[in-house]
């Protein structure tokens, strides 16, 4: 779990961001070419890598709120949150970007 946090911490130092929740749990997995890796966090938040392994392919970092969560402040002036309808979560509240380096 601690390399897969360092990972997830690494690409979010592109943004200048450090999460100070503490990491509950971490996992990663490998679908058609594109690795995504997970890392949940005390206060409710969620973050995901997807990054597709091959060069010019999907690279992006989400952020997921849990249900009735603030936004943490190391995110709340760099990101706007939107609200989603999901039929198996109810109301997610999240946000994203797209990643320029490689990781």
């Amino acid at each position: 779990m601690p390399d897969l946090v360092e990972y997830v911490a690494r690409v979010l130092r592109e943004r200048d961001i450090e999460i100070a929740s503490t990491p509950l749990e971490a996992t990663e997995f490998e679908v058609e070419g594109v690795r995504w890796t997970y890392v949940f966090y005390e206060s409710g938040l969620s973050i995901n890598v997807l990054y597709t392994l091959e060069p010019g392919g999907k690279r992006a970092v989400g952020f997921k709120l849990s249900d009735g969560m603030e936004v943490p402040e190391e995110l709340a002036e760099k990101f706007k949150f939107v609200r989603q309808r999901s039929k198996l979560a109810g109301t997610i509240r999240g946000s994203y970007f797209v990643i320029k380096g490689e990781y």
